[in-house]
């Protein structure tokens, strides 16, 4: 039982730690206002290109609509060092899935600094400056999600429910708050290399959580799969299970689209991800910092110094590859890390790594590791006498184990040596990972 002394001590440490953190999302939300000119020149340089493209819309006879989507016409834009705005052209339902993307291109036609995205469905890049740029995505107008034949389709709608649903200023705020801390902890974005949360995803769960900081607690006290049904569209979890395709259910959140029910807005969620936000979020309960909220690099000089006075070996490696910068170049490049990793644990004890992409055609990882001293090489089994006698005319002592036979090899390389034989030896197996280059810096 607590006494009345205690009972006050704990009220106290409660009042200041939530006061600590009041003042810190303050100081937060300062940061990341966009300047008042900033957004001006975006707004007026997006009402230019609407413009713009409804008169090349009119001229073409191309019956399709305009709208911006993103955080721009959600009201949750935070301070960035590029900017992008997607505007979203819609289609009637009289055009097919596979024109509109044409249809766009002829549109955009004498407008400079075009670049088309590739993916389920071309968009279109426009380059304003270089802090700032346009997306223009062709999407396709539907009545009922049903109809949706890829995700771009449903951003009209997720549009309006955010903007019919968050009136409240604080918690528009406080969505731009979870953005910047979701950034600063690189879990903001549903991109393969990344397995985040969306910005869509986000704001759904401050809206559900009525705030930031209960977002936080909520989501550091999960433990078990969390299914989240916000305009409560199903009965129960097992219509949920039912409805929903299997493939959309292994997020640790099954957060129900409220405009499509049969759509999972986290599935892109991933569990390390999100263990990782959990640590992310524990940490700043137990200590509000503000440094929860800005990016900090790497510091790799720091990182060599120390695998130094530790006597551990260091490696800073860039790859390179020729799949379009973005999510394919990015899902190739950490699945390319993936295997060295793998690949380097054969060997030595891996105490640091990291990965690095800056959404380019280019990555760079490093490692800290220990050479261990000996690895076990298992070979054919015992009863195959032709690579038996191969296996022991390579290596002078052999055993036998679970009928393999087996040797023990001690390490006389440094990982820099493995890493240019590796090299040699995998040019194949690097270039079918789509791999142009890899070296040491």
């Amino acid at each position: 039982m607590f006494t009345e002394g205690k009972k006050y001590k704990v009220f106290l440490e409660y009042y200041y730690m939530v006061a600590k953190i009041i003042n810190i999302l303050e100081d937060v939300l300062k940061k990341i206002e966009p300047e008042k000119e900033e957004l001006n020149l975006i707004k007026n340089t997006v009402k230019e290109f609407i413009k713009d493209l409804t008169k090349r819309t009119k001229k073409s006879k191309i019956k399709a609509e305009i709208f911006v989507g993103g955080s721009l016409a959600k009201k949750t834009v935070i301070k960035k060092g590029a900017y992008d705005v997607d505007i979203f052209l819609r289609f009637d339902n009289k055009y097919k899935n596979n024109e509109i993307s044409g249809l766009t291109k002829k549109l955009l036609k004498g407008i400079k600094n075009v670049l088309i995205v590739h993916g389920s469905r071309d968009y279109f890049r426009v380059q304003i400056n270089k802090n700032f740029y346009i997306e223009l995505i062709p999407v396709i107008k539907v009545s009922n999600p049903k109809e949706a034949q890829n995700i771009t389709d449903l951003s009209y709608s997720h549009v309006k429910y955010i903007n019919k649903r968050v009136k409240s200023k604080k918690v528009l705020n406080d969505i731009r708050i979870a953005k910047a801390f979701c950034h600063a902890n690189k879990c903001y974005g549903a991109e393969s290399y990344i397995k985040g949360f969306s910005g869509y995803g986000l704001e759904l769960l401050v809206y559900h959580y009525k705030g930031f900081l209960k977002f936080v607690k909520a989501m550091s006290k999960i433990k078990e799969k969390v299914v989240i049904d916000i305009e409560k569209d199903h009965k129960n979890k097992q219509s949920i299970l039912m409805d929903l395709n299997s493939s959309k259910l292994d997020s640790p959140i099954i957060l129900i689209d409220p405009t499509f029910k049969q759509r999972n807005v986290l599935a892109a969620l991933s569990d390390s991800t999100f263990k990782k936000f959990q640590t992310d979020c524990k940490k700043f309960l137990k200590n509000p910092n503000i440094k929860s909220f800005e990016i900090i690099e790497t510091d790799l000089d720091k990182v060599q110094k120390e695998a130094k006075k530790k006597k551990q070996e260091f490696i800073l490696l860039e790859a390179k590859t020729n799949r379009q910068e973005g999510d394919i170049a990015g899902s190739k490049l950490l699945k390319f890390y993936g295997h060295l990793d793998y690949e380097i644990s054969k060997f030595f004890d891996i105490k640091k790594k990291g990965f690095n992409y800056g959404g380019i055609q280019s990555a760079r990882y490093f490692f800290v590791v220990n050479k261990k001293k000996e690895i076990l090489l298992c070979g054919p089994r015992i009863s195959d006498n032709k690579n038996v006698k191969k296996f022991k005319k390579q290596h002078k002592k052999t055993f036998i184990k679970a009928k393999n036979i087996c040797a023990k090899e001690k390490i006389n390389f440094d990982i820099k040596e493995f890493m240019n034989n590796w090299r040699k030896k995998n040019k194949n197996r690097i270039k079918e990972m789509y791999i142009l280059d890899l070296k040491i810096i």
